[in-house]
């Protein structure tokens, strides 16, 4: 078949095969192709060695092909890298051949683009200038090639027009950018601007998926956020745990109040990597949310999008790069084993072939195979990963009649990880015997600053030789600590085994030591062996607790405020303390040691929190000075003492008119009275201002109304905000009440109404010129003595019981009525007042 190549060098055979082919689909003869007879096929035992655990094609041993075992998806084997194949090997036995199969997966057109999302809002102002520029979100697909993604469509384009730029790394980086102008006073949504973006591959067929847009056109604002960075760069280590800090993303905005206000989001990212990090979306801190695997991805970009309450954003782009750390070791698999071998078998006799893998990079991937002990076997490698153990000596099966042979894998990452498997030959052979710990791994403690000399533990090792031979030297494997040689930290009695410290131990700097042994035997050439202790550091009370609030200034004061009028129980301040220690040496507790009143106050032992024990009254001083103690549970324990200033008072002023003599011995000055007269007056002046220009604009649209309606020209209605509907079609065709409930109690909330004002509903019938077909008005009504409030919507063209009587007169008695009520409105009645 055409969709088979084969490749055929040195005893390597390469297969291309397109993805998704049936169960049974011939691969090719690998029989014919490595030009190997097939009956040695059943003869030799001929069988397939899968990696990773999955077998995709099978052995025909009676055909001597290779057929499709189970369903190939190129998508979930490789994702985006191509080419895209899988390796295995076949082995023959008796004599052990060994081949490399390597299978090229060709990628089909099954996929269709998607948008992470199936339709978005976006937000825009309405001076945006032409040529404003807005990022969309951009498709994904998983295939590759001609099957990737080729182009996008934006329909309809009135207003705007797609752009599609190419990044370095292949990325496509999607804007849309506006040609004509918008105008929210016309119409605040524009519905002719439902836009469809439609990614389309190059496939056949072809795929596609599309996103829709849906543009609200928003009020004034100009300046879209700014990131301190057009890209941003960040490295992080694999494995590190949730909450990391990766990288603190930066924009701001010109504009000021909501406007101004910037938020951060994710805009491009596949699902995978919005679970591995975390974007907060007020400060801009991007964290690690999940496990960060170096050997799954090594670097990972992520779109973000900061964006304005007006609905302007800029996006730009972190990359961040994994940094591997040695935390895999290696793995052995052991693929053929002949345990038992005639006595006078030469030397190279094969005796296995063992496959070795470190999925880790660089240093921390390449790893060195030897064998434990001095026996009479050597290590080949014949193929990458692939090593030969052979026998290397004349044997004897009298004196020996088995091995058990040791074959150890070891990284070169920093600390080393190494792997083991022992296999059991039986044969006869010669062979001395290293030195043998009694245990391969050990754990000492020590606590913290102790004296430099004193013994820490003890090693022994054994050897089974005899005289000098089984003398055994003990010798201190050199490793780092903190980026010092461990011998500055350690030393070894190489007579007696005994493990001293040189130096002095502080476990808020180290908390273990990995200490590697070595045991040598005094013959030649020398044998030795390894063997771990693990130091335990433990803690001592040796860190008094440390008040992080409230800070204690040198030169000014800093009060608390309470009212006269708080209950019992009322939260004054929260004492907040961390001690550096750890177990119960940094368990705290909180005592109230001094107060000027101890029936008014107390502290919360375990949560150091400042409460009132009574209710404050009149005769209360208004200063009032605590002393708190922190004490943590260690033996001794220690202690730290915070000063918490409480004033007990209802105002501001009360306080200040208490606290001037004491403000003037903390050398405070007179700017602060002045500072408060300016912001009052400024205030005042503001509020007047807005009074005055509302006002106006009132008085304005009254004589605008009275004017047409007394000249001849034809009406134009009035549309007010938020109910206008210029062509009388709009989605609310009924009038709707809605209650709000406030309690006596509702002017201490955070809940601000604006003043009741009546709101005139003109419509036109767009069929008719000039003229009116219905005028409609809704008048909200709040009863002060009452704590209900009824707002009553008006919208679209419900039928009315006075539509029959003439649409001007209604109008304009409405607006003589709501101004004469206006005018004897009291003015505390604003307060509670708001018309929708």
């Amino acid at each position: 078949s055409s969709l088979f190549t084969l490749i055929l060098v040195a005893g390597q055979a390469r297969y291309s095969v397109p993805e998704e082919q049936a169960v049974g689909s011939v691969v090719g003869n690998i029989a014919r192709d490595l030009g190997v007879d097939v009956s040695r096929l059943v003869t030799g035992n001929a069988r397939i060695i899968a990696k990773g655990g999955r077998q995709f094609v099978d052995l025909n041993k009676d055909k001597g092909t290779l057929v499709i075992k189970e369903r190939i998806d190129r998508e979930e084997l490789c994702g985006k890298t191509t080419p895209c194949s899988f390796s295995f090997e076949l082995i023959l036995e008796n004599p052990i051949q060994l081949y490399r199969v390597t299978v090229e997966v060709i990628d089909v057109n099954d996929n269709s683009p998607s948008f992470p999302k199936e339709e978005i809002h976006l937000k825009i102002v309405e001076n945006a200038a032409s040529g404003t520029r807005f990022s969309l979100e951009s498709a994904d697909d998983p295939d590759v090639g001609v099957n990737e993604i080729q182009k996008y469509l934006l329909r309809p384009s009135d207003h705007f027009k797609l752009e599609v730029h190419s990044q370095p790394d292949g990325e496509k980086f999607i804007e849309m950018v506006l040609q004509n102008a918008l105008d929210r006073e016309k119409q605040e949504t524009h519905t002719l601007l439902l836009l469809t973006l439609t990614a389309v591959d190059g496939g056949e067929p072809q795929k596609s998926g599309t996103l829709k847009i849906h543009v609200t056109v928003l009020d004034n604002n100009d300046n879209a956020p700014i990131f301190a960075q057009s890209n941003f760069k960040a490295s992080v280590k694999e494995n590190v745990p949730k909450g990391t800090l990766v990288v603190k993303l930066s924009a701001t905005d010109a504009d000021e109040g909501m406007n101004g206000r910037v938020t951060y989001h994710f805009n491009r990212m596949s699902n995978n990597v919005a679970e591995l990090f975390y974007l907060d979306e007020q400060s801009g801190d991007l964290k690690v949310n999940g496990r960060i695997d170096y050997e799954e991805n090594k670097i990972y970009e992520i779109g973000v999008q900061a964006k304005d309450q007006g609905g302007q954003s800029t996006s730009t782009k972190v990359t961040i790069e994994v940094v591997d750390v040695n935390d895999n070791a290696p793995v052995i698999t052991l693929t053929s084993f002949s345990n038992t071998i005639p006595e006078d078998s030469p030397s190279g006799t094969t005796v296995a072939i063992i496959h070795v893998k470190d999925v880790d990079s660089g240093k921390n991937g390449k790893v060195q195979c030897s064998l434990k002990s001095d026996i009479p076997f050597q290590i080949h490698s014949s193929l990458k990963n692939y090593y030969t153990l052979v026998t290397n000596g004349v044997f004897d099966r009298e004196r020996n009649p088995e091995y058990n042979i040791t074959f150890i894998a070891t990284d070169e990452g920093s600390p080393p990880l190494s792997s083991n498997t022992t296999l059991t030959l039986k044969l006869s052979d010669v062979n001395d015997n290293a030195p043998v710990f009694e245990n391969n791994y050990y754990v000492a403690h020590i606590i913290e600053n102790n004296s430099p000399g004193l013994s820490v533990f003890s090693v022994k090792a054994h050897d089974s030789d005899f005289g000098q031979n089984a003398r055994v030297s003990y010798l201190l494997i050199d490793s780092q600590v903190n980026g010092n040689p461990i011998s500055t930290y350690i030393s070894v009695n190489a007579e007696t085994g005994d493990i001293q410290a040189i130096r002095s131990f502080d476990f808020e700097q180290i908390k273990s030591l990995s200490i590697l042994v070595k045991g040598q035997d005094g013959g030649s050439p020398p044998l030795s062996s390894n063997t771990t202790v693990n130091l335990n550091i433990q803690d001592q009370n040796d860190n008094p607790p440390q008040v992080l609030y409230p800070v204690q200034t040198g030169g000014s004061m800093v009060a608390e405020m309470v009212p006269r009028s708080a209950d019992v129980g009322y939260l004054v301040t929260k004492v907040v303390a961390v001690d550096v220690d750890s177990g119960q040496n940094a368990w705290l507790s909180y005592k109230l040691q001094k107060a000027t009143d101890r029936a008014l106050f107390e502290v919360g032992l375990q949560n150091g929190e400042i409460r009132t024990i009574r209710q404050v009254s009149d005769k209360d001083a208004v200063k009032q000075r605590l002393s708190v103690i922190v004490e943590d549970n260690g033996q001794p324990s220690r202690s730290a003492t915070v000063i918490v200033n409480v004033a007990v008072a209802d105002s501001f002023p009360e306080v200040l008119s208490e606290f001037t003599d004491f403000a003037h011995d903390k050398e405070y000055n007179d700017n602060l009275t002045f500072y408060l007269v300016l912001a009052l007056a400024v205030v005042s002046f503001l509020f007047i201002t807005c009074l005055v220009v509302i006002i106006s604009v009132k008085i304005y649209r009254w004589r605008q109304s009275r004017i047409l309606y007394h000249s001849s020209l034809p009406v134009i209605p009035y549309y007010p905000p938020r109910y206008s509907d210029t062509l009388g079609t709009g989605t609310l065709q009924h009038v709707y009440n809605y209650e709000v409930c406030r309690t006596t109690d509702s002017r201490k909330s955070d809940c601000k109404f604006g003043r009741a004002a009546s709101q005139n509903v003109l419509i036109m019938d767009p069929s008719s010129t000039g003229t009116m077909q219905r005028i409609q008005s809704e008048k909200s009504i709040l009863d002060e003595q009452h704590s209900p409030l009824e707002v009553r919507i008006a919208v679209g063209s419900s039928s009315h019981p006075d539509q029959t009587k003439h649409p001007v007169h209604r109008a304009q008695n409405r607006q003589r009525h709501f101004s004469r009520e206006r005018e004897n409105r009291p003015r505390e009645a604003l307060w509670g007042r708001h018309a929708v």
